[in-house]
């Protein structure tokens, strides 16, 4: 009589059964990965402000001094730059993809003519300054460390980046364009603060946010709003796992 304890009949369905369960572990994890790259219902993230106040300022400076230029903020070199081995693409992109720099100066047309990097509290770290530094003079690319409170002049960064010789009479009228510039920016924030503090009801729409002894805002986009862990590089436009 045949029993199911008899040893070849255990030995004919071990690797039965070590297969099956092969099989089901694999249906298993491809369940877990689609899941795991599902997009989610409702997203762990929240907004914040693109630029701290250090940077905020550098930018309002980039602003005027290339009025005629774009400002690209916080671009990965990957965008404006290419292999000249495209065998190699991906091993350079992968190795670059998170370099980037704080502002990209570029054309109308998206030509870049230099970038720029603004330090956090620490200064920038060594590595990363030569990195950037070897990599876009070698695309022959301008690359400047700036703070708002050492910032160079328009015509030293203009003719770094634009290789432009500015004449008396420019260099005047745009100075002159600077000052109208401030003084319409110092316009705008005197009559803002009025506008605020004419505002004593419960129904304005700054009321709902803490405010200071003053009564100015407190909120502040280099103060405890910034998150110094969140999302460094914007996103890629190439499709990505999510499905």
């Amino acid at each position: 009589m045949t029993t199911w304890n008899s040893p070849w009949l255990l030995a004919a369905l071990a690797p039965v059964l070590l297969a099956l369960g092969a099989f089901a572990h694999r249906l298993w994890a491809a369940r877990r990965e689609k899941g795991r790259r599902r997009i989610p219902n409702h997203w762990p993230l929240t907004p914040r402000a693109i630029v701290n106040s250090e940077e905020a300022r550098v930018w309002h400076w980039l602003c005027r001094a290339f009025y005629d230029h774009q400002i690209m903020i916080k671009l990965p070199v990957t965008r404006f730059t290419v292999p000249r081995d495209l065998e190699k693409g991906m091993t350079w992109y992968r190795l670059l993809n998170g370099v980037y720099c704080t502002f990209t100066v570029c054309t109308p047309d998206g030509r870049v003519v230099g970038c720029l990097d603004v330090p956090g509290k620490s200064a920038l770290p060594r590595s990363t300054r030569l990195l950037k530094h070897s990599l876009l003079t070698q695309c022959e690319l301008p690359y400047w460390v700036v703070r708002s409170s050492s910032l160079p002049t328009v015509s030293e960064i203009r003719a770094e980046f634009l290789g432009e010789t500015p004449t008396p009479q420019t260099l005047r009228e745009r100075e002159m364009e600077e000052r109208a510039l401030i003084a319409a920016q110092s316009n705008l924030r005197s009559a803002l603060n009025r506008q605020r503090g004419s505002r004593t009801t419960d129904f304005s729409p700054l009321s709902k946010w803490p405010t200071s002894a003053t009564g100015d805002s407190t909120i502040d986009v280099a103060g405890s709003q910034w998150q110094d862990n969140s999302f460094l590089v914007p996103l890629d436009s190439r499709k990505g796992d999510l499905l």
